[in-house]
């Protein structure tokens, strides 16, 4: 479980292709510090299993399904990543509860910058689109968000100075893909009213659901 917090800017080393998987060599001093082999970084976002470490390097397998649905198959040697280690039991939760596991990915559509943040417009697939609400949170490659403005097909966030320096989300360019993860809790929810993230069907009845509460 993570909080969305970036603890540091890495960057991809090395990838080589093992056919239907790759393995990334990732530089993270800090995020390697206390590693082992089997322990959990999040790499932009997207929960990776730690297979070494060494010289403040590791490196992670990844399988088709994650190259499929998230944005690390665009990735190179030289691409900067934002990286966070798992969240401690009794320690402060600074941004939301962060699984790890990409939703789908998005694509920046616009940068407006202000005065001192900027306004950043991504686009989303529609079947994410019911789990994104004004000012709820969202993940951005790995980075909790409050959302701004949130529309059937896009949303908007406000990145203050910090974020833009810290964080890959200071690089990106339009057309850019980012790896999303919307709010676990709210599709947990959905499930548990009867709805499914695919069935598509009506609510169940609200009798129904007080008859399963007694």
């Amino acid at each position: 479980m993570f909080t969305g917090i970036v603890e540091e800017l890495g960057e991809v080393v090395a990838i080589e292709n093992l056919g239907d998987a790759s393995r990334f060599r990732l530089r993270g001093p800090l995020v390697t510090e206390d590693a082992k082999h089997g322990d959990s970084i999040a790499v932009n976002g997207v929960c990776l299993t730690v297979v070494d470490t060494a010289d403040g390097e590791f490196t992670a397998d990844v399988m088709a399904e994650t190259l499929n649905r998230s944005s690390l198959g665009a990735l190179a040697a030289g691409s900067r990543v934002n990286l966070e280690r798992p969240m401690a039991l009794g320690g402060r939760l600074g941004g939301h509860l962060v699984q790890g596991h990409v939703d789908g990915t998005g694509t920046l559509v616009e940068r407006i910058p202000g005065e001192h943040w900027e306004i950043v417009k991504i686009a989303l697939p529609a079947a994410l689109s019911r789990y994104v609400v004004e000012k709820g949170s969202i993940t951005v490659d790995g980075v909790s968000l409050t959302v701004v403005d949130a529309a059937d097909d896009y949303f908007t966030i406000s990145l203050i100075p910090t974020t833009l320096a810290l964080t890959t989300l200071g690089l990106k360019k339009a057309g850019d893909p980012v790896n999303l993860e919307v709010d676990v809790l709210a599709k947990y929810v959905e499930r548990l009213l009867g709805r499914g993230s695919a069935a598509g069907t009506d609510l169940r009845d609200l009798d129904e659901l007080k008859e399963m509460d007694r």
